[in-house]
């Protein structure tokens, strides 16, 4: 067992008791119902959003964001994603016969760099995935008036960032839709989870039916649902399929236990933060970097990425944060660079990889390290002990 894990459970008494009520009624409703309805309000007013659909998880939020991309351009296109990022950030893009076109990070924030982003934009881009990495804010106010002024869609990925703010404003309430994650390591769990949120009603109906099978019935708007019966007089109106969708519903256990966790996601961000401030402050920064843009953060897991390109020191730190204890992921979101994945084997040219030397940094040079609310001041200060001392 790790002494310093990536994280402990997040689920707390207080959660499961939330679950218990509710399984002690004569006849509880286990399947999608009231509770995911009242998470799926309360997320919305959390983050500052009009709609938000719960869905199993953030890999099938991303997976709606670009199905409903696709409904939008029959004929396909071209979508800016980060090499630095989980795998369903790239492959739903795949997934829905859309073509990934990448961009370098900037190093201070993990994120896509706008110039690099600005330089990728052409005239088949339909939208940009951008992922807000570990926690930290993505977005700079260039970026937002360059895709405004181009009439180019901002998609979110939030999955590690919850409750992260750009100019005071929550992440995820800025883009065309937003994604989240609601798995174990998460600042919040609903065992698994995740949801998609927007603005637009359109794409909010759109989401609703494409979580369930792509059934007209789903949509919250009757004139939706009258539009689709009045076309399709042959068919049961309870048994309309609009799309070849899937089946992404979550269940009442899962709202729960969002509605409950959702109570103390400020005070997780807080004490996340706290922890990372400390981290930072107590890290040998002449050979750590420490310099992030901090403004705005939710923290998700303390980075520690080398300056310098450096193996020796690399083989060593692993060997010493295994000896301690210190649980670690090398390369950082995702495990790195994703151009360098076989899945993309033929989709990218040979050697694309070399094309971005920030995301290939970090990939061998990086690690991520746990952080959770409650890892205690003397934990974060051995931790640094620790990697300062090799």
């Amino acid at each position: 067992m790790m002494k310093f894990p990536l994280m402990r459970n997040n689920i707390l008494r207080e959660d499961l008791d939330a679950v218990i009520a509710h399984l002690r009624q004569d006849d509880p409703i286990l399947t999608h119902g009231a509770n995911v309805r009242a998470f799926e309000s309360e997320w919305s007013q959390w983050l500052g959003v009009k709609h938000s659909v719960f869905v199993n998880s953030g890999a099938s939020a991303n997976l709606l964001s670009m199905s409903i991309l696709r409904l939008a351009h029959p004929d396909g296109g071209e979508v800016i994603v980060p090499p630095l990022a989980w795998v369903s950030d790239v492959a739903s893009v795949l997934q829905t016969g859309l073509t990934p076109v990448f961009a370098d990070i900037n190093p201070r924030t993990l994120a896509m760099d706008t110039d690099e982003i600005l330089k990728q934009l052409g005239p088949r881009t339909r939208a940009v995935f951008l992922t807000h990495v570990q926690g930290f804010d993505g977005l700079t106010d260039r970026l937002l008036a360059e895709l405004a002024q181009r009439h180019i869609p901002l998609i979110e990925d939030v999955c590690e960032s919850h409750g992260a703010t750009h100019g005071g404003r929550r992440l995820g309430s800025f883009g065309w839709m937003s994604n989240f994650s609601f798995y174990y390591a998460h600042h919040m769990s609903t065992i698994e989870g995740g949801m998609i949120c927007t603005d637009d009603d359109l794409v909010y109906e759109q989401a609703r039916m494409l979580r369930s099978h792509g059934m007209v019935r789903e949509a919250s708007d009757a004139a939706v649902r009258d539009l689709y019966r009045d076309e399709n007089p042959a068919l049961n109106p309870d048994f309309i399929f609009a799309f070849p969708a899937y089946n992404m519903r979550n269940t009442e256990i899962g709202g729960i236990l969002g509605r409950s966790q959702l109570k103390r996601i400020d005070t997780i961000v807080r004490r996340r933060n706290e922890n990372l401030f400390r981290f930072l402050d107590r890290l040998d920064a002449s050979r750590y970097r420490t310099d992030f843009v901090l403004d705005g953060c939710s923290n998700y897991a303390f980075n520690l990425i080398l300056r310098n390109p450096d193996l020796q020191l690399t083989a060593r730190l692993m060997d010493r944060m295994r000896q301690a204890g210190i649980e670690f992921r090398r390369g950082s979101a995702g495990g790195g660079n994703q151009i360098r994945q076989p899945y993309l084997r033929g989709v990218v040219p040979h050697d694309h990889h070399l094309r971005f030397p920030h995301v290939e940094h970090v990939h061998f040079f990086g690690f991520y390290l746990g952080n959770f609310p409650d890892l205690r001041n003397e934990d974060v200060d051995e931790i640094c002990r620790i990697v300062n001392g090799v």
